[in-house]
């Protein structure tokens, strides 16, 4: 597939974060400490591109698309979308502005009101925003759901007819229904039979190639992301450690955690790779609690090429195209461990990272 035009990340940037920082306070009281969910993050998403943010549980993904779209408040950093900075706007101005940012959620279950027919939820921005008359939006809701590939008639249908594929169809429709320029999409194919993945990956596609919107796909599959994003964001313990083009990040992995992971990948016929076989030592699982991380590297206790300077001195990402967060490594290459193809029903991904 090949990318759709605007797409690549030199283009116009539709978004940048800067320093994006989030604390959270835990435990009870006389106990309590601070943790960070996010701890300086640095994202730019340029004008019809997909931007993936890739990392294990926890590692903060999910919070910074919530950031990003001040569905939560920063405790620090930045957000500029398209020229206006999100964190100064007022509850009201940014209300409007909220018609060009959207989210498409993991489970299209629970983000859908059960009580609402599947048209008066893919309307109801267009109501919140006091988008056309009554009539319009009921026109435009039936455009919609032809749009995602469903029958106008199942807009009279309420979720629980639908199929979770037909659900999240019904989701992206909805997120759509404002024309927005930015979708945060928070893994929106995990919840979903692998047979309807690819289908629904595909209509991601083409909406973006017929409108030139912009994604940032938050997801754990690896397999997917190589072959859907343009570019990728490694993230580890709230912080971005590797960001670069996806031929790039999977094709020659420059920090030890990204290693890590596409090891971890399984191959068809092969199970997962083995990293000392091939010349790479295998991660640690030696976490260090959020409490413990201090100024050092969050990864140092997993690191196979850790060092003292880890344990005092956080890294920070190189400058240029393809960025890495690590002192040992620098711009060096680890490894290129091959990943395996995903297994989707359709081809129409070769060739898009």
């Amino acid at each position: 597939m090949s990318r759709p035009e605007g797409g690549a990340a030199a283009s116009e940037a539709v978004l940048t974060a800067i320093g994006l920082t989030k604390l959270y306070t835990t435990g009870r009281f006389g106990h309590r400490q601070s943790v960070h969910a996010v701890r300086g993050v640095d994202l730019a998403v340029g004008r019809g591109e997909t931007l993936a943010v890739v990392g294990e549980s926890g590692a903060g993904k999910s919070t910074v698309g919530r950031l990003i779209l001040r569905l939560i408040e920063p405790d620090d950093g930045t957000v500029e979308f398209e020229g206006v900075d999100v964190r100064r706007l007022s509850r009201s101005a940014l209300r409007r502005l909220r018609p060009r940012m959207q989210m498409v959620f993991q489970d299209p279950f629970s983000s859908l009101d059960p009580t609402m027919t599947i048209a008066d939820s893919v309307a109801e921005p267009l109501l919140v925003h006091k988008i056309g008359t009554a009539a319009d939006r009921r026109r435009r809701a039936g455009e919609l759901l032809e749009q995602v590939g469903l029958d106008p008639e199942f807009g009279e249908r309420f979720p629980r007819e639908l199929s979770g594929g037909q659900l999240q169809r019904v989701a992206i429709a909805r997120a759509i229904s404002t024309r927005p320029s930015l979708i945060v999409c928070d893994e929106p194919v995990a919840a979903l039979d692998l047979s309807i993945r690819g289908q629904i990956l595909n209509l991601l596609v083409d909406l973006q190639n017929a409108t030139g919107v912009s994604y940032i796909f938050i997801s754990h599959d690896l397999s997917v992301v190589e072959h859907f994003a343009h570019r990728v964001a490694v993230m580890y313990a709230g912080q971005v450690v590797e960001v670069g083009p996806t031929s790039d990040v999977f094709g020659s992995p420059r920090h030890p955690y990204t290693n890590a992971l596409l090891a971890a990948v399984p191959r068809i016929g092969f199970g997962r790779r083995d990293t000392e076989t091939d010349g790479n030592t295998p991660a640690r699982d030696e976490r260090l609690a959020p409490a413990e991380v201090g100024a050092g590297c969050a990864y140092r206790n997993r690191c196979p090429v850790a060092m003292a300077r880890c344990e005092t001195d956080g890294p920070r990402l190189t400058s240029g195209f393809h960025r890495v967060a690590c002192h040992r490594v620098g711009g060096k290459q680890l490894g290129t461990p091959p990943v395996a193809s995903p297994v989707l029903p359709a081809e129409r991904f070769a060739g898009r990272s």
